[in-house]
């Protein structure tokens, strides 16, 4: 493949992820009008699909181009908060706008913020990545829905949370973790078996850290104390 052609592939993926984030984002804002469910039910989907987008990354092979997909909303999310100084932008990106007041006003601006470090620093080995961004995608939601419809034993320890949620956090931290590892496991050309205490401490670290957030800030602590906990297991990258 010459070079020319490998930046127009990789471009091509680029072009694809933001169509993909921008088609999430507009039927997340719109979902809970047609399917009769929540904004923070449709917050959540937002978050669980975006969440999807490492398991794009290995089919890039410039490393900077999985951080040009992430890097621009930060711009955006933020531009989307009630802090935006340019109210007129902050209007025309009103589904973004309301899934950003719904939830804590700068979560979906660190959830960008750590998609772009990792993507930065973990772009050559997205399961890296992965390890990161699932627990905050399908771990931190079906917490929250988990909790909120059948959390009967609550606890607080920063926020209020519930047993039946940081038990679904976990569970399904794990899940998530695990089927994206056995993907990567083919890709990169390692023992997937030897990754599953690894995926288990990550899944406990990740849903303590859950629990002990303040609410938006979990978008960043999630993230990067999975990933810490991650290479500190494995002894490395």
């Amino acid at each position: 493949m010459t070079t020319f052609e490998e930046i127009f592939l990789n471009i091509f993926l680029m072009i694809l992820c933001y169509a993909y984030v921008i088609l999430i984002i507009v039927i997340s804002g719109g979902i809970n009008r047609v399917c009769n469910i929540s904004q923070k039910t449709a917050r959540k989907f937002l978050h669980i699909m975006i969440g999807n987008l490492p398991l794009i990354i290995p089919f890039f092979s410039l490393a900077i181009f999985p951080t040009l997909v992430a890097a621009p909303f930060i711009l955006i999310t933020f531009l989307a908060t009630p802090y935006s100084p340019f109210k007129g932008v902050s209007n025309r990106l009103k589904g973004l706008s309301v899934l950003t007041e719904e939830g804590h006003q700068w979560g979906l601006v660190f959830y960008a913020i750590a998609y772009t470090v990792l993507a930065f620093l973990f772009s050559v080995k997205a399961y890296i990545i992965a390890v990161g961004i699932l627990p905050m995608a399908y771990g931190d939601a079906a917490a929250s829905i988990v909790g909120e419809k059948y959390g009967k034993h609550v606890f607080r320890l920063v926020a209020r949370k519930s047993l039946e949620g940081s038990m679904a956090m976990f569970l399904v931290c794990f899940a998530s973790l695990a089927s994206s590892m056995l993907f990567f496991s083919y890709i990169y050309q390692f023992s997937f078996f030897s990754r599953i205490l690894s995926l288990l401490v990550v899944s406990v670290v990740a849903t303590v850290v859950e629990a002990i957030s303040p609410m938006g800030f979990d978008n960043l602590t999630i993230p990067f104390f999975s990933v810490l906990t991650f290479l500190v297991y494995q002894g490395g990258v």
